[in-house]
């Protein structure tokens, strides 16, 4: 019966691989931050996460041009991010409260698919915690 357990592990490992093949499929490379009249972005920002990687990166999205400085959010956005990307060479800076104040965190270029993930002091986390931003780019 050792090899009906040999073949469950290869199952497993196959499906493993397969879920961090797909671990951030749906978020965009920071390359890939370019809207359709070919300018860059600095990030892009999103409303959604989910414990699916793959559906992570989803629902509204906000564009943020290099040089953004935004120390109160758009309507509807204020405490709304859950997963964002950051462009190539470019660094997004975030505050907990509005007009930049309260906890910040850097986020250089990437992908952060569940900002939930992202620690913010000892016993919080990012997810639906931005309130104002500032973005960069080299």
């Amino acid at each position: 019966m050792r090899g009906g357990h040999d073949g469950m592990a290869a199952v497993v490992i196959a499906v493993l691989a397969a879920v961090l093949a797909v671990c951030g499929a749906q978020c965009p490379t920071p390359a890939d931050l370019k809207p359709a009249n070919g300018t860059r972005l600095c990030a892009q920002l999103y409303t959604e996460d989910s414990v699916y990687y793959e559906r992570c990166c989803a629902g509204s999205s906000l564009a943020v041009p290099p040089g953004a400085d935004v120390p109160y959010m758009p309507t509807g956005w204020a405490g709304e991010v859950s997963s964002l990307v950051v462009g190539t060479r470019c660094e997004l800076t975030v505050w907990s409260r509005a007009g930049k104040e309260g906890n910040k965190k850097s986020f250089s270029a990437g992908a952060f698919p569940r900002l939930q993930e992202v620690r913010r002091g000892l016993f919080r986390d990012w997810n639906d915690a931005i309130r104002s931003y500032y973005c960069k780019c080299n």
